[in-house]
């Protein structure tokens, strides 16, 4: 036996959360990640698989660009060149890879490897997922579910929120959510793809890393004598997930009223099948993130008894006065 294998044994009879996260946050993860896969193959099916959903999905395709505003519609096309998304999203990935290697964090670079192969799996299913014959379309007929630049886009930022320190970890979040965002938004402005394109895309990088994090363990997690919680991740996770399920409900809203409107392509549906596009990839986005950074927390950095060093602290000596 060698030495790390001997000292991650005293480390474990000392007080287990030292080399793995407690058992109830790595339930949550896997609890997580069957929520987020099942809410992707769902989204998929609404969007795929119903007469409704083509005609909603096929009226934002034909029109998305016309309502957008012009100072975000010039910027969603400068993020929806290829070029641009695929050079910022490795900048971000490579970044993440850099610091958990400085942080010579060795089980987390395991962790982010598996973690990309299996986004870049996900991409695979874009030649095997069907796409029935409903309606006549506008757009192509062939499926084009789930969007591999919004998963380029979503696993570049996870990989930053998986990687950074505690401290950084919000900051990541945030920007990983909104860099996802733009992506999810420019490539159905583009009409590269359709919006349950982008959300099936952002749903399943977000599984994917609930179950990567399920597996953290040793290396993986913060320092033992560096562990704190995190004013910073509870904030930015809370208002970032408050927003992102009340813009879910927004979103449902706005669909079930512009529902009836779809099936005969009316024009006063137009608008809130594009607002709702717009505000239900975002939500999503942030809903992923915020999830991801709260779990990211509490498996890298579970509190324990070792973890505070040094003498508690004291009144001091009288006599030194």
């Amino acid at each position: 036996m060698n030495d790390e294998q001997e000292l991650d044994r005293g480390l474990a009879r000392l007080d287990p959360l030292a080399i793995r996260p407690r058992l109830s946050s790595r339930v949550i993860c896997l609890v997580l990640a069957a929520v987020f896969l099942a809410a992707a193959f769902g989204a998929w099916w609404l969007g795929v698989c119903t007469a409704e959903g083509q005609s909603y999905e096929d009226m934002i395709w034909t029109f998305f660009d016309e309502p957008v505003p012009g100072l975000l519609g010039g910027l969603l096309t400068v993020v929806g060149r290829s070029w641009v998304v695929i050079a910022v999203s490795c900048v971000l990935g490579v970044l993440g890879v850099i610091c958990a290697a400085v942080r010579r964090r060795w089980w987390l670079l395991g962790q982010m490897v598996v973690f990309g192969a299996l986004c870049a799996a996900a991409e695979l299913l874009k030649g095997a997922l069907p796409r029935p014959f409903l309606i006549n379309t506008e757009s192509r007929a062939l499926n084009s579910a789930p969007s591999g630049h919004t998963i380029l886009a979503a696993a570049a930022g996870m990989l930053l929120v998986l990687a950074v320190p505690r401290v950084c970890r919000a900051l990541a979040a945030v920007l990983a959510a909104v860099w996802s965002a733009l992506v999810g938004v420019s490539v159905v402005v583009a009409q590269w793809h359709r919006p349950c394109d982008v959300v099936m895309a952002l749903l399943l990088v977000g599984g994917i890393a609930m179950v990567v994090m399920a597996f953290t363990r040793r290396s993986g997690m913060d320092a033992v004598g560096s562990r704190a919680s995190s004013t910073g991740s509870q904030i930015v996770g809370s208002v970032l997930l408050t927003a992102g399920l009340l813009a879910v409900a927004y979103a449902a809203y706005i669909v079930w009223q512009v529902l009836p409107g779809l099936s005969v392509s009316a024009s006063w549906s137009l608008s809130g099948a594009v607002v709702s596009s717009m505000v239900l990839i975002a939500a999503c986005a942030a809903v992923v993130f915020a999830s991801a950074l709260a779990m990211r927390q509490i498996t890298a950095s579970p509190l324990t008894r070792i973890g505070l060093i040094g003498a508690p602290p004291a009144p001091p000596d009288p006599a030194s006065r």
